[in-house]
């Protein structure tokens, strides 16, 4: 019951304080400095953990940042939840994500994604979409940005089947950069399309670097290998830790075209 309570009282919170702080920023947003907007999307990363802990019970711990170079990388990492989105948002320079493209159609939400140069990706237009991605990309590393990607396209359930998709070995191959693996246990307690947050701590490790260069089952193989194996580490550590924990895959993947 408590838990039910306090996952109602931080959803509440955290959306008045994304809304409220899109529309609070928005008549300044688009006209200060690129370095003062970021200061302004990392101090609502940052509030939003702190809601959070000091709500709903779930604190953040991410190990591995000494991983994260400085300079231009692909960060690929597991993706479980909304928390993955702005959770390592304080921890990287001028990050470009690639979504969705119907993301940006969402009032303010998708006009502070352009101001801030995010990927968007067309998964209707099938071959065009991945183009259109690493031109994005390009444009992104000339800036000496890092690109974060999610391989799997979509949110998946903790323990369920990973189906990494053939964007993030095209930006690995146009770019010839390193990827930065990031597993995770997030979905354990925020679980998709629920709105229930189960205390406890979510585990992110950022991983060693895959060197550019490889060929495509190798480097597919190895960020496999690195993101699954680590990500069933922290969600068995979580289940002897946390026991309210449900036990086992929270269901199957969401499907979506493939990228």
């Amino acid at each position: 019951m408590m838990t039910t309570l306090r996952s109602l009282i931080f959803n509440v919170l955290f959306y008045l304080n994304l809304i409220g702080q899109l529309l609070l920023f928005s008549p300044v947003f688009f006209v200060i400095s690129e370095d003062k907007a970021w200061r302004i999307v990392k101090n609502w990363a940052r509030s939003s953990l702190w809601l959070l802990e000091h709500v709903a019970g779930i604190r953040a711990s991410i190990s591995g940042k000494r991983y994260i170079p400085f300079a231009p990388a692909i960060i690929a990492a597991k993706h479980q939840s909304f928390w993955d989105v702005f959770a390592l948002l304080p921890d990287l320079d001028r990050p470009t994500f690639i979504l969705k493209k119907e993301l940006l159609a969402i009032p303010f939400f998708g006009w502070y994604a352009r101001r801030m140069a995010m990927i968007p990706v067309d998964r209707a237009r099938r071959g065009g979409a991945v183009a259109s991605m690493i031109e994005g990309a390009e444009k992104a590393v000339a800036e000496s940005r890092q690109i974060v990607i999610f391989p799997e396209g979509t949110r998946t359930a903790p323990g369920a089947e990973a189906d990494y998709r053939q964007g993030v070995f095209r930006l690995y191959e146009a770019l010839q950069l390193p990827v930065v693996p990031v597993a995770l246990n997030s979905g354990l307690y925020w679980p998709r399309r629920r709105f229930i947050r189960r205390p406890g701590t979510i585990r992110a490790d950022i991983l060693e670097p895959i060197e550019p260069g490889l060929p495509r089952g190798e480097f597919l193989d190895r960020l496999r290998k690195a993101i699954e194996t680590r990500s069933r580490e922290l969600l068995a550590e979580a289940h002897a830790r946390d026991g309210h924990l449900p036990a086992g895959p929270a269901g199957h993947a969401d499907r979506a075209p493939s990228l």
